[in-house]
């Protein structure tokens, strides 16, 4: 007998994705395994098949999301050459296209969610650490610490106020606060 693959290989990675934009689109408390199954186009007995429930595929939404964003934050870190160059990509992360408006809403969700899911909980805090480590590339902890609250508030902000942020205003704002915590650099 020959061993027969899947029909559908990338089924429960399509459930994930669906799960995650669903949740970005109508909040947890409106996510259900009918709307998520009907969004990936699957039959509703594949959601029980691969996860153990919703909140389990809840968690793998948010796992997708934190791993996406982060290798996001890190790439754009990653390439800057110089403080300077970091500086601006910090001013990118918070006013480029670093989230969506469905993916700010989604961190929102991920955020309330993980105060009553432990997985989720450490997939926030965890997080947090993989990003203040990707600042900590070019900056010292207590400059990281800090330049990561403001990529984390300033598109908050954005989204309930609904306007553009102002990019020249976010830069002075980073550059005060390097300015402030960075021990100073030798002018040659």
């Amino acid at each position: 007998m020959v061993a027969r693959g899947a029909n559908d290989p990338d089924r429960r990675e399509r459930i994930v994705a669906a799960a995650l934009e669903v949740i970005g689109e109508r909040g947890v408390h409106q996510t259900s395994h009918r709307v998520i199954a009907a969004r990936a186009g699957v039959p509703l007995g594949s959601l029980t098949y691969y996860f153990d429930g919703l909140s389990d595929i809840v968690e793998q939404a948010f796992a997708s999301l934190a791993a996406r964003m982060a290798q996001q934050y890190r790439a754009s870190l990653e390439s800057a050459q110089s403080r300077d160059e970091a500086c601006a990509a910090v001013v990118d992360l918070i006013c480029g296209s670093y989230a969506t408006t469905d993916e700010v809403r989604a961190l929102f969700e991920m955020y309330s969610f993980g105060n009553y899911d432990a997985k989720v909980h450490d997939l926030c805090r965890d997080w947090l650490l993989v990003s203040r480590a990707s600042l900590g590339l070019h900056f010292t902890e207590p400059t990281a610490r800090a330049l990561d609250a403001l990529v984390e508030a300033f598109p908050m902000h954005q989204a309930w106020e609904g306007e553009p942020l102002d990019r020249d205003y976010v830069a002075a704002v980073v550059q005060a606060l390097v300015d402030r915590f960075e021990p100073a650099r030798d002018v040659v």
